[in-house]
């Protein structure tokens, strides 16, 4: 896939019926050769159109126009561009903890939490928010965070919340949500309709401002035996990540599959679900969810559904 194609399926498969703004800046910038050439100064992986448009969006450009946008990007490439090299699309949605929830209640507890890909770690803390499936809540109302997650199928529903006693993370570049300025590019990648996910990122950072786990900055197949081999013995270590694996090129995902099954613990992984898998009513395409490597859910992007396999 080049990177005008790349453009293209971002506009069609991931901003359809969920962002109008980026469809069409997405749109917009494909039908563009100058800033198709431009976009290839940079790495293939920081070339995605969400990098680009967190970037754009922290330097408060023109998003409504794409016209304005466009005219825009072409002014301001040379601010643009040094942001993009520099940064990760590091989405860290906390309402995805809504669809690992179930499996989280159901391990041996307590445990030992090590997300591959934390970001700032806001879904390292799947014990400290409010959840509702559809009528049914567990948690602590009081909380300032309440994900509301519409679940099909025979959902293990949890009736109470994980006891996690140690929390640990992985990432190229980890975020410290105390800092205004990364808080402030985490809200960047947030797409312009979603002000819900806005108001709960900043809920969500308070919750990991208090407490804050460890993050650990390199390489996840380097980093996590050492980080695992931190975790309390007595704690079941689990293993989780959520739209990590995609950014990795393929040896790199053979070498941490072969390293993450070789740990003791369970190893949950939320990513892409297989060709043709859907949530009715539900665009774009969701999630896989597994335990071990067996597929027991498809889930939400951002953690909105769950719709549990039978």
């Amino acid at each position: 896939m080049d990177t005008v194609e790349r453009y293209r399926q971002f506009a069609d498969r991931e901003a359809a019926g969920v962002s109008p703004t980026y469809q069409a800046l997405a749109t917009a910038v494909a039908e563009q050769p100058d800033l198709m050439r431009r976009m290839e100064t940079l790495t293939w992986g920081h070339r995605q159109p969400n990098l680009l448009f967190a970037a754009s969006t922290f330097l408060d450009a023109p998003l409504t126009d794409p016209d304005s946008y466009v005219s825009w990007l072409r002014d301001n490439w040379d601010r643009v561009a040094p942001i993009m090299a520099a940064r990760y699309t590091q989405t860290n949605e906390a309402a995805r903890c809504a669809t690992l929830l179930p499996l989280l209640a159901q391990l041996p507890q307590p445990l030992a939490l090590l997300e591959v890909g934390a970001s700032a770690g806001l879904c390292l803390f799947p014990d400290k928010y409010f959840y509702d499936y559809n009528g049914t809540t567990v948690g602590d109302p009081a909380s300032p965070v309440h994900l509301d997650c519409a679940v099909t199928g025979p959902a293990p529903i949890p009736t109470q919340l994980p006891d996690v006693v140690w929390r640990g993370g992985i990432d190229l570049n980890p975020i410290d949500v105390a800092d205004p300025d990364e808080l402030a590019w985490l809200t960047a990648l947030i797409w312009p309709e979603h002000d819900e996910r806005r108001a709960r990122l900043r809920a969500a950072a308070q919750v990991v401002a208090a407490d804050p786990p460890t993050l650990v900055a390199g390489d996840l197949v380097t980093e996590l035996p050492r980080l695992a081999a931190r975790a309390p013995a007595d704690a079941t270590l689990v293993v989780f990540h959520s739209a990590v694996l995609a950014y990795l090129p393929s040896e790199a995902r053979d070498a941490f599959v072969d390293l993450v099954t070789d740990l003791p613990g369970h190893w949950i992984s939320n990513e892409t679900a297989p060709e043709g898998a859907a949530i009715p009513g539900l665009s774009p395409q969701p999630f896989g969810l597994r335990l071990d490597g067996e597929l027991v859910a498809l889930t939400g992007p951002h953690g909105q559904a769950l719709r549990w396999l039978e």
